[in-house]
């Protein structure tokens, strides 16, 4: 997968679209501005499935509307567990670790184009930043011959493109959300990639940003 090309086409995509929403005179938009949160999955890929896999993960953000256009900004902090079996420890190390966990503390910020159709909302994004991954780690004492279970901070860059479904119940949307997570790093010398997968709510609370007449 070139993520490199398909972060390229969804620029365009997006620019292309925000370039007519700002030059028609269009009514205040609906959609200023909602919380977020969700839970789910993150399915490892590529070299990631060889030691990691999916276990839960939680989400939650903002997206805040920038004109009257269907542009918005989506700042979100994401939480990943991943089980981390049968890894190397260390390089001069003989010991593996099986049934481990990894976690994930990424900071996303992204721009993203939704198109509103009657209940349903479709949106995509491509985002980037950062955060750290936690990985577990075993140091053993020859002296004592005891085992001492850690972890290791793995600072990590992203990029992230994604899309997802909103469905509207009154005051609130349901979503559906997925991205594709690309690592800007290595985890144990292997690059780190993954699906998230998230069903969560998003409050609408664009009424404490309408102007009273």
């Amino acid at each position: 997968m070139n993520i490199y090309f398909r972060a390229l086409f969804t620029i365009t995509f997006l620019l292309s679209f925000s370039r007519s929403s700002f030059s028609q005179d269009t009514p205040l938009r609906i959609d200023k501005f909602y919380t977020m949160s969700g839970f789910g999955f993150s399915i490892p890929t590529g070299g990631s499935a060889a030691f990691m896999r999916p276990k839960f993960s939680t989400t939650i953000g903002t997206n805040i509307g920038l004109g009257n256009g269907h542009l918005f900004l989506y700042p979100k902090l994401s939480l990943h567990v991943f089980g981390y079996d049968n890894a190397l420890i260390g390089k001069n190390s003989n010991y593996e670790l099986e049934k481990g966990r990894a976690t994930t503390y990424l900071l996303n910020v992204a721009l993203g184009y939704r198109k509103i159709v009657r209940s349903f909302a479709f949106y995509g994004f491509l985002g980037g930043g950062g955060g750290f991954v936690l990985t577990p780690r075993i140091m053993v004492s020859q002296e004592t011959n005891m085992a001492v279970l850690n972890n290791k901070t793995n600072h990590m860059g992203i990029i992230e493109p994604g899309a997802g479904i909103e469905y509207n119940i009154g005051g609130a949307n349901v979503f559906i959300e997925t991205s594709y997570m690309h690592g800007i790093g290595n985890i144990g010398n292997r690059p780190f990639n993954a699906i998230p997968v998230t069903i969560g709510i998003k409050p609408n609370l664009s009424r404490a940003f309408r102007k009273k007449k």
